[in-house]
C-alpha cells in the first residue's frame, strides 16, 4: 500500500512562487510513476506535471511548461512541485498520485489547495 500526503498550498498572490511537497510511503515505491493533477472549482481534474523515481524523465503539462518544475528527493521519498509565476487560474486543488507501471494500480493524496489572488 502506498500513502501519498501533499503540503505546502495555501494562499498567494499572482506572480510569486510555491512549492508543493508530496511525501511518499510504502512497498515498491520505485515501480510508480508519481504525478501532480490539479481540479479548479467547476472543473475536471487535469494533469500537470509526471516524473519517475529514477533517471531524467519528466513531463509537464503544456499548461505549466516554463512555470512549473517536477522534482524529487528519493532519500526522502518526496516528490516535489515547484511553482514560479502563479496565475489566477492555476488556483485549484493539487494532488499528488502514483500510478504502478507494472499492475493496474494507483493511489491518491488527499489534495492541497492553492489559491491565488491579485
Amino acid at each position: 500500500q502506498v500513502q501519498l500526503v501533499e503540503s505546502g498550498g495555501g494562499l498567494i498572490q499572482a506572480g510569486e512562487s510555491l512549492r508543493l511537497s508530496c511525501a511518499a510511503s510504502g512497498r515498491t515505491l520505485s515501480a510508480y510513476v508519481m504525478a501532480w493533477f490539479r481540479q479548479a472549482p467547476g472543473k475536471e481534474r487535469e494533469f500537470v506535471a509526471a516524473i519517475r523515481w529514477r533517471g531524467e524523465s519528466m513531463q509537464h503539462a503544456d499548461s505549466v511548461k516554463g512555470r512549473f518544475t517536477i522534482s524529487r528527493d528519493n532519500a526522502r521519498n518526496t516528490v516535489f512541485l515547484q511553482m514560479d509565476s502563479l496565475k489566477l487560474e492555476d488556483t485549484a486543488d493539487y494532488y499528488c498520485h502514483a500510478r504502478n507501471r507494472y499492475i493496474n494500480r494507483e493511489h491518491w493524496g488527499q489534495g492541497t489547495r492553492v489559491t491565488v489572488s491579485t
